[in-house]
C-alpha cells in the first residue's frame, strides 16, 4: 500500500510537518510506503504521484490545493488538524470550501472526541465518517543543545511558531510581572516567524526583555529534545490549537505544562492532574509560581504528564487506527 500525505507548508518546522513527518515513520514501521508532498507549494503539480490514497491534512488547504490539480484524487481522507476546525469551519468565506472538502473525504480524522463533537454539530451530514484518534507523541534520539541553561535559573520553554494566533507577546507580557520578584526567571522562545509583522513585534521585545528572554530560531524539530530536557516547565499561549505536538512531546519527556484553556489543549491537559490549564492572567501567573515555587509540583505534574501520554499518545497505535481507515477506505 502507498499513500500520498499532502500537508501545507511542507517542509517548514510548523506542527503539521512534525505530525505528518511522525505518522509517516510509523506507516512504515507497519510497511506501508508513504510519499509527502506540500499543498502550498508553487507551482500545483498537475498530478499527484501514483499512490492508493491521498492523505490530506488542514481540509481548507487541502481543498485550495485540490482546486488547482487537473487530476483531483478519486479517493482521499482529511486530518483536521486545528484552525481548519477551529477557525476556518467558522469563517464564511473559508466554511463552504472546509465543509466542500470534507463532504467528499472518504473518512475525516481528528484528534479527540471534543473535536468530534465540535464537527458533528456544525455538520451533521458528516458523522459516519468522522474517527477520533488521538495524537501520538515524537520519539527523539539524543542530540547536542542549542542552548545552555543558565545554572540557578528556572527556565520556561515556549515552543510556537511566530504568528499572532500563538499570542507569544502575551507570554513575555506576563512573565515580565513575575520576573520583577524572580529576576532568576529565563524564558526561552522556539519556532519559526510565520508573519513578518508578528515577528517585527516579538523581536522587538525579545531584544527590551534581552536579559531573561532569548529568542532560538527555528529550530530543527530533532534537536528540540534537549530543549524540552533544560525545561523546568513548558508553555502554550495559543488562542487556537488543534492538538499542540510541542505539548505532547514536553508531556513525554515528564515537563509539567502551563497552557491555555482551549479545545486543542484541554483536549491533553487535565488541570492540576497532570499541567495546568489557565484561562486568564491571573490564572497564568497563580500557576506559573506555583511552578516555580514548588518542588513537589513540578514532581507531580511531570510525572503524570509523561504516564498520561505513554498511556494515550502512542504513536504506533495512531499510526494502526490510520491504517485500519485506509483498509476500510481502500476495499
Amino acid at each position: 500500500m502507498k499513500i500520498v500525505l499532502v500537508s501545507p507548508n511542507y517542509p517548514q518546522p510548523r506542527g503539521n510537518t512534525v505530525t505528518v513527518e511522525r505518522i509517516a515513520a510509523n506507516l512504515g514501521k507497519l510497511g506501508v510506503r508513504t510519499e509527502i508532498i506540500s499543498s502550498t507549494d508553487e507551482p500545483v503539480p498537475v498530478r499527484l504521484p501514483d499512490a492508493d490514497l491521498v492523505h490530506g491534512f488542514h481540509a481548507h488547504r487541502l481543498y485550495k490545493f485540490m482546486e488547482q490539480l487537473a487530476e483531483p484524487p478519486a479517493r482521499y481522507i482529511v486530518t483536521m488538524t486545528g484552525t481548519d476546525l477551529n477557525v476556518d469551519l467558522f469563517q464564511p468565506e473559508k466554511r463552504r470550501d472546509v465543509l466542500a472538502a470534507l463532504k467528499g473525504a472518504a473518512a475525516i480524522h481528528v484528534f479527540d472526541e471534543k473535536a468530534k463533537l465540535i464537527l458533528i454539530q456544525e455538520a451533521p451530514f458528516l458523522a459516519d465518517k468522522i474517527y477520533a484518534i488521538a495524537q501520538g507523541n515524537s520519539e527523539f534520539s539524543s542530540a547536542d543543545s542549542l542552548a545552555e541553561k543558565e545554572p540557578d535559573t528556572f527556565l520556561f520553554v515556549l515552543p510556537a511558531g511566530i504568528r499572532k494566533v500563538k499570542n507569544v507577546p502575551a507570554a513575555i507580557g506576563m512573565l515580565e510581572k513575575l520576573h520583577a520578584s524572580y529576576p532568576h526567571l529565563r524564558l526561552w522562545l522556539a519556532g519559526p516567524v510565520l508573519e513578518e509583522a508578528e515577528g517585527e513585534l516579538v523581536e522587538g521585545l525579545v531584544e527590551q526583555h534581552k536579559d531573561w528572554v532569548r529568542y532560538l530560531g527555528a529550530v530543527p524539530h530533532p534537536l528540540m529534545g534537549p530543549l524540552y530536557q533544560q525545561a523546568d516547565a513548558v508553555l502554550n499561549t495559543s488562542l487556537s490549537e488543534g492538538q499542540p505536538a510541542a505539548i505532547l512531546e514536553a508531556m513525554g519527556y515528564g515537563r509539567p505544562v502551563l497552557v491555555s484553556d482551549i479545545p486543542g489543549n484541554s483536549s491533553i491537559v487535565s488541570n492540576e492532574e497532570n499541567g495546568f490549564l489557565y484561562s486568564n492572567e491571573t490564572e497564568f501567573l497563580a500557576y506559573a509560581e506555583s511552578l516555580m515555587n514548588n518542588y513537589e509540583v513540578r514532581e507531580k505534574l511531570g510525572l503524570q504528564a509523561k504516564e498520561h501520554i505513554a498511556e494515550h499518545h502512542s504513536g504506533i497505535k495512531e499510526a494502526e487506527a490510520l491504517l485500519a481507515i485506509y483498509r476500510s477506505v481502500l476495499t
